[in-house]
Parts: C-alpha cells; structure tokens; sequence
C-alpha cells in the first residue's frame, strides 16, 4: 500500500520564529514556511515538516540526524555558532562527540528542546 509513497516526517516546535531562524540561519538548512509550518529542506528529497504545538513537549530522543564526514569541523563551527553540546556521561570529547562505541555522534537541541545530531559517515 505504502510502498511508493514519498514518507517524511515531522516534528512540534513551541515557537515557529524561532526555529525558523536556528535552522536557517544558524544551522543553514533551507527553510520555507507555509500555513503556520516550515520545512526543512535537506538533501534527499523529501523535507522535514516542523509544526507549531501550543503545549510541546520536547521528544525524548533524537528527532533529526546530520550525517557529516568531518564531525570534528562541524562540532567546531555549530560551537563557534553557538552551539552547546549535550553530554550524556563521561564518554564524550571536549567537543562534544561521544566515543562510547558505534559511530561518532554529538547531541545538541534546538530552541524547543528537541534533540539532534551530527553523526560521523
């Protein structure tokens, strides 16, 4: 039923401005809003919608990933762009990245408190 369907998904934000800005300007993600919503246009075709919830909870778990080659660059200029990273335990560098096992991951959350990630590829 669903196998030709182009699937995105979404995720609730608490302030549509200022998400707007967090992901367009400081994280350079193409943006366009439209009926109260935006969408994240990111390589791959089908874009992330970002929608307004009066009542938003944070999820708890990473609701966007960012695959990069070089995540120790891009920990660096998110950081120099005011990014602070989270640390979930002591196996994380002092910029941030985990080295606990699998990939190279570093946290961070966007204004509303949703978390996302760099992910080393």
């Amino acid at each position: 039923m669903f196998k030709d369907t182009k699937a995105f998904s979404g995720f609730s934000v608490d302030d549509i401005p200022a998400a707007k800005e967090f992901y367009g300007t400081t994280l350079g993600v193409e943006v366009s809003e439209e009926n109260g919503m935006l969408r994240l246009h990111i390589a791959g075709g089908n874009p992330v919608l970002v929608y307004p919830k009066p009542n938003h909870v944070p999820a708890e778990y990473t609701v966007l990933n960012f695959p990069v080659e070089d995540i120790e660059a891009a920990a660096r200029e998110l950081t120099e762009r005011g990014i602070t990273f989270e640390r979930y335990n002591d196996e994380h560098d002092d910029l941030g990245i985990f080295h606990g096992g699998g990939p190279l991951i570093a946290w961070f959350k966007d204004p509303a408190g949703n978390v996302l990630s760099l992910i080393q590829v």
